[in-house]
Order: structure tokens, then C-alpha cells, then sequence
């Protein structure tokens, strides 16, 4: 029996079975006994749970992760550990991975794909916009449920197995699906998603993925060389508009590909509306279809034009047909010598029908070769035509055209100080920030690299790759102050030093979005080489539609609020002939977008006027009770807490009145216990930091 299966981890979650098995981790059913509901827990086989490092990581990208809420993502409720268990907390699917959907269904339709597709691309939207790349997106990572939606898992999972060289074995296991520069360890970013979901969507197309062989390096080394078959040579049913989507998201240079998610979903809407459009899309710096061999002629059209002549070949197809003789046979038994004359006559006459036919068969062959001669000299005379012309007009007319195609000199930027004015005059190029680097030469905030140079001229609106000074490199380093930065900037500076940024979205209502809330370590740290980094970065304001809790029993409320995403809920108990535990009265009016991080207050029944069945019988007056005061008892009781890596604050409710104020709870303490007095049904609500964080109805009687 599994080692895990029926225990309770984080006395809270209960192991029942094993639902699936993966190169870093076993997956289990599991039930929250906190929330009452069922989940997925992740939990990390052992060969990485004694590494440290990926410990540390794993921990790192999952807290991360649990910051995204999409419906097209599968929700991370909790990461954590416990007697030598790693884990994560995940939402339980009802449904089958994509892997397994197409092994099932072998080639989908364009609908399907476009389908499944479109979901994918917005749960990478989602991603991206809060600074998470998948890195690993594949079939066996998404879920398909049986209302057709589809889900993305294991998000940041990826950036931690590449920190391990532990993992390489298991990382191969995604090569059919890994983007050129992953293959060659080089920058990654949103766009290496993009060129993985386009395989996806080659496989869901053509039953195939698009390179295979007989090892991952053999794979690998095909992503890097690029050059794929076209889907349509495999699936011909499949639309033009599609086919080019799908080799956009797959162009072996980055820059050739899409942008963003975004930028693919505005073109996934259009074919979705018009099947039979075909896209206007100019790669640069790469061959995003390929290669057919060309004629003299064609390769000096493309090399003067860039365009490539579309030439049919229907005509120079060579046709052979031939008809064999008839075998004769006499009868070597009743033949006479008059036979044998005759057949040899007819023997001869044979032959030099043979002769004539091949003759004639030779003379078809002659005039047919002599006819694609004629027509292939008249072809290529046209291309040639074609291409003086074109390279004429791009000779007499290259400013007109330039104008047209609207290309611009890039400014020489070296030297030049980088502030936000100067991204206000650079606004006819998309800025890119690389890691930033000491340097002797240039002062802190200076430019001292830039890719194109300045001078080049390229299209307007394309990438300006700038490599900012950071001054000399101080002997000691500490944490500078980024608060209300740009998490973009932040990161390239930190990274620029050698340090691991790991960014953390968090809503905020004072910090515009995309700015630095703050970081950890704080700043005047001093930090060491390598050192992980956290970056919490503003996704500003959150909300989300406050949904009806009233009549709700409590847990349920908590439960619906949670999945909502409402982290600051605080429960009041009052008197009510309600049942005990319903909501009764909740702050914010239901169907209104409320912000998440708000305190929602929900006023429970705590049951005392609940009509009992003596109370109503209709039987005389009873008699005076006596006025005794209730019995009150004592009693000790243990808080479960949180695992965390920094000290925090702790407050009790009993009964809606504080009775623990800010007690502070060290890192490593999982409870807490104290004495209270009181009688009868007493329920307790626990806060950290200020946000209720559990509740418990505890009985105060003796016996």
C-alpha cells in the first residue's frame, strides 16, 4: 500500500488515492477537512524532496502560482510540507488530460482545436500578464472536462525543474513540444509558450507532432534547425487561415512569432468568425514555412523581392506509356514443317511490330521532352521578365516603398541616460529591457548597449533591445529600495547584479499595477551571489462579483467566498432564531464587483432564539426557572496555524469578542494554545495579520 494513503497531512488533508503518477511527483485525491471539500495534492517524490535547493524553489513558484485565478488554469489553494512530504494543494479535475483526448480521438477537426486553442492561449494571457511563464506547455498539462473547457496545470513547474540538473531526464520528456531557445538554454519568455501551444496545435491537427526521432537530442536539434512539414501536407482538410496561426506561433525566430497570447487570440477571433481567411503575415529573420526547391529563375525573383513566384508544374510532369508484344507459342508436338515456316514468319512480322511500336514510343518520348523544354524556357522567361521588372521598380521607387512600409532610422541611444522621457521619444519602437550589468565605462541609469545599433533602419514599432549600466560594481551588495518601481526594470536590475527574481503578483489598492509593493529581503540587506529575490509586484485593485451567502450554513459561505477569491472575511455570531452557524447578514450587497482584499463581514446566527418544541406547545405559562447563573468552565484549546517562513500576529474571537490580541507566532510554530472560560456552544475565530484565517465551535460543559 502507497506510503501516503491515509494519512493526514498538515492535519487538515487526508490522502484516499493515487489519481496519477509523473516524473517529479505522485498525485492524490485528497479531502480538506477544514473546508470540506475534495482536492488534488501533488507531493514531491523523494529523490527531489532531499534536495534542498529544488525544495526552496518549488515552494518559490508555487506560492507564486497560487496567485493566478482563471477559470482556463487549475487553482493552486496551498503549497506546502510536512513529515518529510512536499506538496501541492491543487483544484480536483473531472477529466481526462489532452494527451489522452487525442490518443482517443487520433486527428481533431479545425473546430475542436480552435476550441481547445483558444482556451489555452487565454490562460496564457492570464499568466503572462502577472509575469509567469508555463515553460512546459504540452498535452499531458492541459485537462479537458467533460463540459469542454480545458484547464492548464502545473504552471512555474517548469522554471524549477530547469534550476535541478537532477531533472534533465524528466525534462526530456517534454522535448517534442520545447521552444529553439529552451532547447539551447537560452532566454525564454512569453513567446517560448507561444511556440509550444502552436505544436500543440499541429499535433491536434495532423495526429503527429511536428519533429520526431530516435532520441530527445535528435528532437531537440530538429526544434533548433526549424523547417517543419507543413500541416496540411498531412491533413489536407485543414483551413489556410489556421495552417498559418498555427506556423506563425511555430516560426523558429522570436521575434517572427506572436507577441503576446493577446496578439494570437485577436487572430484565433478572426478565423473563428471568417474560416476562409488567410492572413497577410511578413516573417523577418526566419522561414516560418518550408522550403521547396526553386528553379534559377524563382531564387533570383525571391533574392531581388523577397517574394517567392508561385510556378505550377502540372505541365512539365513527364508521362511514359508503352504496350508489350504478345508472346507467341507453337505446338512442339503436332507442328509440321510448314508450321514451323509459318511461325517463323509470324515470329519476324512479330518483331518488327515490336520494332515499330518502340520507334514510335521513342518519337512520343522526343516530342514530349521537346514540348517541356519549350514550356519550362517560356516559364522561366516570364519569371525573369518578372523579376527585372520588380527589381526595376524597387530600383526607381525604394523611397515610395520604404514610406510605404513605413521603415525608421533607429537613433543612436549609447551613452544616453534611460528614464521614463525617453521612453515617451522612443515611442515609434517597442522598448526591451535586458538584464542590466556593471560597467567601468558608463554610469549607473546609462545606456551602454543597444541591438539594433543605431543608424539601422527597421520597421517601425519593432524591438529596441537595451542593456542598462548599473555603474561599478560595489564590493559589498545590498538591496536597493524598488518600491513604486517598474517590476520590469526591477527585475532587470536585480538580475543584472546575479540574483534569482522571483516576482509575486499581489493586488493592491494603493500601488498603481505593475509597480513594486515592496520586496524581500527589504532594503539595505546585504545579499550574496545567487541569492532568490522577491519581488512583490502590484496587479492593482482585484474584485470579483460578491455572490448571495445569506441562509448559507457558515463553512458553505467561507467555501463560496474562498473560490471567489476573497482572502479578508471576518464572521460575527448574534443572537438569531435562525439555526446556529447560518449567515444571516453579509456586509456587501450580492451581484456587486467587490475588491477581493476588502473585509467582508458575515453575521452568523449563534442559534439562542431558535424556537424550541416545548416553546411551541400550546400549554400553559411554565414555571419561573431558576436564576441561577450558568455554570461556567475552563478549559484548555489548541489552534491548528499555518506554516510560514516569517514571524506573524495572532488574534482570538470568542463569541465576536477578542480575547487573544497580537500574539506573535515565530516561524515553525504549527500550534497554539490557551485557556477559556465560558459554557455551552462557544464559537472561536482565529485571525492572522489581521484576516480571519479559521473558525471552531468548541462545548463548554461538564462531562
Amino acid at each position: 500500500m502507497d506510503q501516503y494513503i491515509g494519512r493526514l497531512l498538515d492535519n487538515r488533508y487526508e490522502i484516499l488515492e493515487i489519481i496519477g503518477t509523473g516524473g517529479m511527483a505522485v498525485v492524490y485525491k485528497a479531502r480538506c477537512h477544514r473546508l470540506n471539500r475534495l482536492v488534488a495534492i501533488k507531493i514531491l517524490k523523494d529523490e527531489f524532496s532531499r534536495d534542498e535547493e529544488f525544495r526552496r524553489r518549488f515552494h518559490a513558484e508555487g506560492e507564486a502560482v497560487a496567485m493566478l485565478s482563471h477559470p482556463n488554469i487549475v487553482q493552486v489553494y496551498d503549497v506546502s510540507s510536512t513529515d518529510n512530504a512536499n506538496f501541492i494543494v491543487m483544484e480536483l479535475i473531472d477529466g481526462i488530460s489532452l494527451k489522452q483526448y487525442m490518443e482517443s480521438k487520433g486527428v481533431l477537426n479545425w473546430k475542436e482545436t480552435l476550441h481547445f486553442s483558444m482556451q489555452i492561449a487565454k490562460a496564457l494571457e492570464h499568466a503572462h500578464s502577472r509575469g509567469i511563464i508555463h515553460r512546459d506547455i504540452k498535452p499531458h498539462n492541459v485537462m479537458v472536462l467533460k463540459n469542454g473547457s480545458v484547464k492548464v496545470m502545473d504552471f512555474g513547474i517548469a522554471r524549477v525543474m530547469s534550476k535541478s540538473n537532477t531533472l534533465t531526464k524528466e525534462a526530456l520528456g517534454s522535448v517534442h513540444y520545447i521552444s529553439p531557445e529552451q532547447a539551447k538554454g537560452g532566454h525564454t519568455d512569453n513567446r517560448s509558450d507561444i511556440y509550444s501551444l502552436g505544436v500543440v496545435m499541429y499535433e491536434m491537427m495532423t495526429g503527429r507532432p511536428p519533429y520526431d526521432g530516435e532520441s530527445p537530442v535528435s528532437v531537440a536539434i530538429q526544434h533548433i534547425n526549424g523547417g517543419a512539414m507543413m500541416p496540411s501536407a498531412l491533413n489536407p482538410n485543414i483551413p489556410g487561415g489556421l495552417e498559418q496561426i498555427i506556423m506563425k506561433c511555430m516560426a523558429l525566430e522570436m521575434n517572427d512569432r506572436y507577441n503576446s497570447a493577446t496578439e494570437l487570440l485577436a487572430d484565433m477571433e478572426e478565423f473563428r468568425k471568417n474560416p476562409a481567411i488567410l492572413f497577410d503575415y511578413h516573417m523577418v529573420g526566419s522561414t516560418p514555412f518550408p522550403p521547396v526547391p526553386m528553379t534559377t529563375a524563382e531564387r533570383v525573383v525571391q533574392a531581388k523581392t523577397g517574394v517567392r513566384p508561385q510556378v505550377s508544374t502540372d505541365s512539365m510532369r513527364i508521362r511514359t506509356s508503352g504496350t508489350q508484344p504478345t508472346k507467341r507459342t507453337t505446338n512442339p508436338v503436332s507442328g509440321t514443317m510448314s508450321n514451323t515456316t509459318r511461325n517463323r514468319e509470324m515470329a519476324a512480322a512479330a518483331q518488327r511490330e515490336r520494332q515499330r511500336r518502340m520507334e514510335e514510343e521513342r518519337k512520343r518520348d522526343e516530342d514530349e521532352r521537346s514540348r517541356i523544354a519549350t514550356v519550362a524556357i517560356v516559364v522561366c522567361s516570364a519569371v525573369a521578365i518578372f523579376a527585372i521588372a520588380i527589381f526595376l521598380v524597387a530600383l526607381f521607387n525604394g523611397a515610395l516603398l520604404n514610406r510605404q512600409m513605413e521603415y525608421v532610422k533607429v537613433p543612436n541611444l549609447i551613452g544616453q541616460t534611460y528614464s521614463e522621457s525617453l521612453q515617451l521619444e522612443l515611442e515609434d519602437w517597442n522598448i526591451q529591457l535586458l538584464p542590466q550589468q556593471y560597467d567601468d565605462q558608463f554610469a549607473a541609469g546609462q545606456i551602454m548597449h543597444q541591438e539594433p545599433a543605431g543608424g539601422t533602419e527597421v520597421k517601425k514599432g519593432s524591438d529596441i533591445w537595451l542593456t542598462i549600466s548599473m555603474g561599478e560594481e560595489p564590493v559589498v551588495k545590498t538591496m536597493s529600495d524598488f518600491v513604486n518601481t517598474d517590476g520590469n526594470v526591477a527585475t532587470s536590475i536585480l538580475e543584472g547584479q546575479g540574483f534569482v527574481v522571483i516576482p509575486k503578483m499581489e493586488s493592491s489598492d494603493t500601488v498603481p499595477e505593475g509597480l513594486v509593493i515592496r520586496t524581500d529581503p527589504e532594503q539595505g540587506t546585504e545579499l550574496t551571489e545567487g541569492q532568490d529575490v522577491y519581488l512583490y509586484i502590484s496587479s492593482g485593485p482585484v474584485t470579483a462579483q460578491m455572490p448571495n451567502v445569506v441562509g448559507k450554513m457558515q463553512d458553505d459561505a467561507l467555501e463560496l467566498l474562498d473560490a471567489k477569491g476573497f482572502v479578508n472575511i471576518k464572521v460575527i455570531a448574534q443572537e438569531s432564531d435562525q439555526p446556529m452557524g447560518q449567515v444571516v447578514v453579509q456586509s456587501e450587497e450580492p451581484e456587486t464587483n467587490v475588491n477581493v482584499a476588502k473585509e467582508i463581514i458575515l453575521t452568523v446566527s449563534d442559534g439562542s432564539l431558535v424556537p424550541t418544541e416545548e416553546t411551541t406547545k400550546p400549554t400553559a405559562p411554565p414555571e419561573p426557572e431558576p436564576t441561577e447563573p450558568p455554570e461556567m468552565i475552563t478549559k484548555a484549546v489548541t489552534f491548528d496555524l499555518p506554516r510560514r517562513e516569517n514571524s506573524y500576529t495572532i488574534g482570538i474571537f470568542q463569541n465576536g469578542v477578542q480575547v487573544v490580541h497580537g500574539v506573535t507566532i515565530e516561524p515553525g510554530m504549527r500550534e497554539y494554545t490557551a485557556e477559556f472560560t465560558g459554557y455551552g456552544s462557544v464559537v472561536f475565530e482565529l485571525f492572522i495579520d489581521g484576516n480571519m484565517f479559521s473558525t471552531r465551535t468548541v462545548e463548554f460543559r461538564n462531562g
